[in-house]
């Protein structure tokens, strides 16, 4: 999945709930989310009025069923690259006693220009199935930007003959995973593709 760097992630649960096919196979970013999203109408209808009428280069999915208490929540997510931005959509099921069925869905849209994006990292697990054959078995792929997330302060030490506070800056980050239990060779391939166009295009 993807999310800020610094955010912590829901614990996976696979083949929970409905919808949640693999997407991997789809080449449209339509198809894509009518068979992996439950709200994907929402998600087509939010991202397509930041689209327009520019062509979807390429994109990644992620949905996640977070059990508790409550129930099952379901953590939704896409980012989508356009060539000139990054769009990110996310969504998660909120409780509202006030809502009809109790819950209401807290649907968000990210826009980055490439330009923003300062650095792209990726890490590969590679490893060999019985056979001996190459298998990709996990991709870990990092996005930074200039942009500040978080500004914690650094005590000066006492000891300095001349003691200065300092301040430590966090880059705003995002980050996207796969592996062969959390979604399959097919979407480790895709976002091993879309980590490749991402350092592709952003500008040198």
């Amino acid at each position: 999945m993807f999310s800020k760097a610094t955010g912590s992630r829901p614990p996976v649960v696979s083949g929970t709930g409905p919808a949640g096919a693999d997407w991997s196979p789809h080449g449209r970013l339509e198809d894509a989310a009518g068979a992996y999203f439950l709200h994907a109408d929402i998600a087509l209808d939010a991202i397509k009025g930041v689209l327009g009428r520019r062509r979807v280069r390429g994109f990644t999915l992620e949905r996640v069923v977070d059990l508790t208490e409550a129930g099952a929540s379901v953590w939704q997510e896409a980012a989508v690259c356009d060539g000139r931005r990054l769009i990110l959509w996310h969504s998660e099921e909120l409780a509202d006693e006030k809502a009809p069925g109790g819950m209401v869905l807290d649907s968000s849209v990210q826009v980055l220009p490439l330009e923003s994006i300062e650095h792209v990292g990726m890490r590969t697990l590679v490893g060999r199935d019985e056979q001996g054959r190459r298998i990709d078995r996990g991709v870990y792929v990092v996005l930074a930007t200039a942009m500040p997330h978080e500004l914690s302060a650094i005590p000066a030490d006492p000891d300095s003959p001349l003691p200065v506070a300092a301040a430590k800056f966090r880059p705003e980050a995002f980050r996207f995973s796969k592996s062969l239990d959390d979604g399959g060779p097919g979407q480790i391939a895709r976002l091993i593709t879309f980590g490749r166009l991402l350092g592709r295009l952003i500008p040198p």
